[in-house]
């Protein structure tokens, strides 16, 4: 797409930062309006997940769809389209004025960004050669998805609070304007060479369903209970859906996944560690945003603010993991960073307390935790791509940002049941109650990120020597 001059790199870079940061934005600008939303719009305690489920669903089932339609058909129209249906999304989720218009403009702009996502992953493994410049590129991809999660969660308290919620949707409206512009600016590019020249919607189809079925049954063994029939019921289906995809790749002959991708080691370690690291960091952006305003009574825009050092400490992580990741390796260095997010959510799990404050429940364990997580962008992205083809990059770009959106959702909603085991129906009417729920949640997500550390060192280590 970009030429090899330096004017044409950065311009490039600053496509695929603008999208980073807009999807970025998009998760965490929300999360701060949630009570807002639930009050105004009437959502109950079991629909209200689905404001971020909504949109996470639809990302990541279509994703590898979104990944592999850049490999096809171009990744320059593939972002032009991807930015236009996100934007347009955005604007209708503003004038929402029901649970189920915002579920659905949140899910239309899922598949917005579900084109947007992998086609910018991909775009830097191809455009950027292995090695010093690729560290420097995918650590800044990093430290702009932390950004965009910093201003996200401070601009979204302050926008609810002095405009309203609907403002929050709005906000990725003018920054969707300027990437268009931007991006029309780019190189027309060919279609990558090699492989079958087909999409496979249904497989798409398939993993989307059986992705959301999924999430469902775990939202619902809340209210209906694990051993109820409904809750079994729905997960055999879910089950029976993602089985019926992984046949559908194997006999296709343009998969959505080629299943000879899963051979590469670094690549399984990469998703699995992505997978479970967002299913608790979902959940410890939920968590810590309720805590905040409905047992310490922070306004919108105070939390937001509350925020700000862990988005910070993951920009500071993303510029350490760039500088060390040659030396250090892949799977020590994701290792390292799974150990202190599994600490810092931890120490959050302790420090959750009916009467805290933010320096002693929230600083300390915010910044340990997003420092932990900035470790790890810049080794996933190597990881993810290792030993993957110019013409797969888009596939492999679904499949990593799939397993962020997917593990994210169904860690959220299993961790919001197993809050809900804890503090029974609405909480159980107490702020103690409450707390006690969140904490145990987020203890549960600081173990995912202790099976993550371990994952990467059993399975990250065969790509190590490819990081110099």
């Amino acid at each position: 797409m970009a030429s090899d001059s330096p004017v044409a790199t950065r311009l490039l870079l600053v496509v695929v930062l603008t999208v980073q940061f807009t999807v970025a934005l998009d998760m965490s600008v929300v999360n701060v309006a949630l009570p807002d939303i639930r009050d105004d719009l009437g959502f109950g305690a079991e629909g209200l997940p689905w404001v971020v489920n909504a949109y996470a669903l639809t990302f990541g089932g279509l994703m590898m769809l979104g990944g592999r339609l850049g490999d096809l058909v171009g990744r320059r129209r593939t972002l032009l389209a991807g930015l236009t249906v996100f934007g347009l999304a955005g604007l209708a989720g503003g004038f929402a004025s029901s649970p189920g218009a915002l579920m659905a403009a949140r899910a239309v702009q899922g598949v917005g960004a579900a084109a947007l996502a992998p086609v910018a992953f991909a775009l830097i493994t191809v455009n950027f050669p292995a090695g010093p410049a690729r560290s420097k590129a995918l650590g800044l991809w990093g430290a702009t998805a932390a950004a965009g999660g910093a201003f996200g969660v401070l601009i979204g308290g302050l926008l609810t609070e002095s405009v309203g919620w609907q403002a929050v949707m709005l906000i990725n409206v003018p920054i969707v304007a300027f990437a268009l512009i931007v991006a029309r600016r780019l190189t027309p590019d060919r279609p990558a060479a090699g492989g079958a020249r087909r999409l496979d919607p249904g497989g798409a189809l398939l993993v989307t369903a059986g992705a959301t079925t999924l999430v469902l049954g775990v939202v619902r063994a809340e209210r209906q209970g694990w051993t109820s029939m409904m809750t079994i019921g729905t997960l055999v289906v879910a089950v029976v859906l993602l089985a019926a995809f992984v046949l559908v790749e194997l006999r296709v002959p343009a998969p959505l996944l080629r299943m000879g991708l899963l051979a590469h080691r670094p690549v399984v370690g990469a998703n699995l560690f992505m997978m479970l690291l967002f299913s608790g960091q979902f959940a410890a952006f939920y968590f810590t945003s309720l805590y905040l305003q409905q047992v310490l009574g922070y306004g919108p825009a105070a939390a937001g603010a509350a925020f700000v050092p862990f988005s910070l400490g993951i920009v500071v992580g993303s510029v350490v993991a760039t500088r060390t990741v040659a030396r250090l390796g892949l799977g020590r260095l994701l290792a390292l960073g799974g150990a202190l997010v599994a600490v810092g959510f931890g120490w959050f799990g302790l420090t959750f307390e009916v009467d805290g404050t933010f320096l002693r429940s929230i600083l300390g364990p915010s910044l340990v935790a997003s420092i932990g997580a900035g470790l790890c962008f810049v080794p996933l992205g190597t990881a993810a791509t290792s030993g993957v083809a110019a013409h797969e990059a888009g596939m492999a770009g679904g499949l990593i940002n799939s397993s962020r959106q997917i593990g994210g959702s169904i860690g959220l909603a299993g961790l919001v049941t197993l809050a809900a085991s804890v503090t029974g129906p609405e909480g159980g009417g107490s702020r103690r109650e409450l707390v006690h729920g969140y904490a145990v949640a987020l203890e549960a997500a600081g173990g995912l990120s202790v099976i993550a550390a371990l994952a990467a060192l059993v399975l990250v280590r065969a790509a190590d020597a490819g990081t110099g």
